[in-house]
């Protein structure tokens, strides 16, 4: 992969439009750290978040958080529409938005967490894909960039194909390929029954989350399961699910144990081992791409296609 100083190197300059459609950036020394980031890496940076309009626990009013992404769709010199951070607010914006519009401008979305409303909504409305990946606040607003997900973000959005090699043992043997799609958990569960959630048939589902404890992972995989989802899927994979604490009254019920449980209960495959989640070193993966995964023995591979380019 590329290293961050590789990409300045043979990169024209690429304009990046920063939005807050969830959360507002709680540090103001990481907003700097990461548009110097995305600048030192050869990009134009638009930030249209104003720390003065914040509004309660949002990146602005519901109106102007709309705003912000209307004005990074509408400039002719962005073509990366970057979300600053997750938390929560995008669920409140997706009935006032005009995804036929977003689509039109053909940008490359990159978010994950509360993102992920988004990039289903635009999925179901239009089937424009967009990217599952690095934030500014969380990923290029670090003391210490990940040159891991900063190279594959960049790769990512520069290669029209590319295999991923994943080491994993435990898994099933699958051979699938599909449209695959997913992001955060609580998101896609957040979304079944409205008109933002995409209706896959045949595809490859990737699921992470952060502070969930393995029975509300459980509860959210079964509704999905109850809801005739899954059953419509070639395969799962899990990526990380992050920072949650057990309890004693768990009495031996962890992760492993769900996992178990669900595998014995959901006839689609579930594979575990996917670098993406509320981590450090996270891949960038194409919402709404075609995927072909194949799982042996000590790990998968996952070929990716059919997704959106720099030119």
């Amino acid at each position: 992969m590329l290293s961050p100083s590789e990409h300045t190197a043979f990169s024209k300059k690429i304009g990046v439009a920063l939005i807050a459609p969830g959360g507002y950036p709680l540090d103001e020394q990481v907003l700097g750290r990461g548009i110097l980031a995305l600048q030192q890496q050869g990009c134009v940076v638009y930030n249209y978040y104003d720390g003065a309009t914040k509004y309660q626990r949002f990146g602005g009013t519901d109106a102007g958080r709309v705003a912000q992404i209307v004005a990074a769709i509408e400039n002719p010199q962005v073509q990366v529409v970057m979300a600053m951070r997750g938390s929560y607010g995008m669920s409140r914006l997706l009935p006032l938005l005009d995804f036929e519009r977003i689509t039109a401008s053909k940008k490359i979305f990159v978010g994950h967490s509360d993102f992920t409303a988004f990039q289903l909504a635009l999925l179901a409305q239009t089937g424009f894909p967009s990217f599952a990946g690095p934030m500014l606040c969380s990923d290029f607003g670090d003391a210490t960039l990940s040159e891991f997900t900063i190279s594959h973000f960049w790769q990512s959005l520069r290669q029209p194909e590319q295999t991923l090699e994943v080491v994993a043992s435990g898994n099933p043997e699958v051979s699938v390929e599909g449209m695959l799609w997913g992001g955060n958990l609580a998101m896609i569960n957040h979304l079944i029954g409205t008109p933002y959630f995409p209706q896959i048939e045949d595809g490859i589902l990737f699921i992470e989350d952060i502070g969930e404890h393995p029975y509300r992972i459980e509860r959210m995989m079964l509704q999905l399961q109850y809801a005739g989802i899954l059953d419509r899927q070639r395969a799962i994979v899990m990526g990380k699910f992050s920072q949650y604490q057990l309890a004693e009254h768990d009495n031996g019920y962890d992760f492993d144990a769900m996992l178990a449980y669900l595998r014995s209960h959901i006839s689609v495959p579930i594979l575990t081992g996917l670098p993406f989640g509320h981590i450090r070193d996270k891949l960038t993966l194409p919402v709404g791409g075609h995927a072909k995964l194949v799982s042996g023995f000590d790990g998968f591979q996952l070929h990716l296609s059919g997704t959106l380019v720099l030119s």
